[in-house]
């Protein structure tokens, strides 16, 4: 297995966020990239750059108007009098039905969902550059390969079609499932973040060709509070093509498991060609975010559960922030994916 990184990616660095109303240091910084490198290394990965596939795969999951949106906004930001240093919304829409703004301010509004995406010079390039790396893992798997890592940084899960929250600009995991889709698969997305995935829940949430699965933490009084709960079930075609499994803040390893145990039952029906493992660190116990208290030996046991599903991967970088074990934690997942034989690759699927 090989993992994709750009170097771009570590060019976007945002300085704050409002959190609970209060001005934080951003946690989603450059370094974490450096730790999880280090962790993919320690795992006996290799680390090469993604191809340029262009802006083709984002516009196939994310709309053009929102695209030009993350793409210019800030050199608009720049020019109105008094502006913060990086965007950073303060007007919400109440409903999604509302008038198009022309404004930079309104537009912010109405693209981003909270205070913790800010949007600096450089987060258009790096957010192309973290969907860039998780097409390529897709890519390398169509082309044969068994798994790839994507270091995708910044994340992608809280990330609508048409709006930025939690971190993320572009969802990266479904980018690389669209480009799955594309080719007559079925993928299941498999999301073990901390947080619910809501942005790529509201992505399938309508549709029947992929199958998405989360183990988070119960939003009832956690991010992102109004996803996630266990009675959204999918609408449409896509009615019972999303289980979520929320499960109580501060469960460690054999409460994850369990509620994992189930998603990989119900992942089994879906007869899937692919797995998109949406994987998030910060189920840690000691993540700054403190929500679970999974353990670094149980992200052995993540891995090793996700493997048994036998089907080619994508693993896809979400959560995690920085603390003394991250690349430890990533080291111990990937160990746990590799301990068995090798898997399965696309080959008879697409001969």
């Amino acid at each position: 297995m090989k993992a994709i990184y750009h170097e771009d990616q570590g060019r976007h660095y945002p300085r704050h966020f409002l959190s609970s109303g209060a001005r934080k240091a951003n946690p989603e910084q450059p370094q974490r990239a450096d730790a999880l490198l280090a962790g993919a290394r320690a795992a006996g990965l290799s680390i090469e750059a993604p191809n340029d596939h262009g802006l083709a795969p984002i516009a196939s999951v994310h709309s053009p108007e929102y695209i030009t949106f993350i793409k210019n906004i800030y050199q608009r930001w720049q020019r109105i009098e008094d502006a913060s240093e990086e965007v950073i919304p303060n007007i919400h829409p109440d409903k999604r039905t509302v008038s198009y703004p022309r404004s930079a301010v309104g537009q912010a509004g109405y693209h981003i969902m909270d205070t913790s995406c800010p949007i600096s010079a450089d987060t258009f390039v790096s957010a192309c550059a973290s969907a860039n790396s998780a097409v390529e893992a897709a890519v390398q798997v169509l082309a044969g390969s068994s798994a790839a890592y994507a270091l995708c940084r910044p994340p992608g899960h809280h990330a609508f079609r048409d709006i930025a929250g939690g971190f993320c600009y572009f969802n990266n995991a479904a980018i690389a499932a669209q480009r799955f889709c594309a080719k007559g698969l079925r993928p299941v997305i498999i999301d073990v973040d901390l947080h619910h995935g809501n942005g790529t829940q509201a992505i399938f949430y309508a549709r029947d060709d992929v199958l998405t699965i989360s183990v988070h933490a119960d939003p009832i009084r956690y991010y992102p509070f109004f996803w996630g709960h266990a009675d959204e079930r999918g609408e449409g075609a896509g009615m019972g093509y999303n289980l979520n499994l929320p499960i109580p803040r501060k469960t460690s390893d054999d409460g994850f498991l369990k509620a994992l145990d189930t998603g990989i039952e119900r992942a089994d029906t879906f007869a899937a060609d692919v797995l998109i493992i949406a994987l998030g660190l910060d189920a840690f116990e000691d993540d700054p975010f403190g929500g679970l208290n999974v353990t670094t030996n149980g992200f052995g046991k993540i891995g090793g559960r996700l493997k048994d599903l036998n089907l080619p991967t994508v693993i896809v970088q979400e959560g995690g922030y920085l603390c003394d074990a991250l690349g430890d934690n990533l080291t111990s997942f990937l160990d746990g994916f590799n301990a068995t034989s090798d898997h399965p690759t696309l080959s008879h699927q697409l001969s």
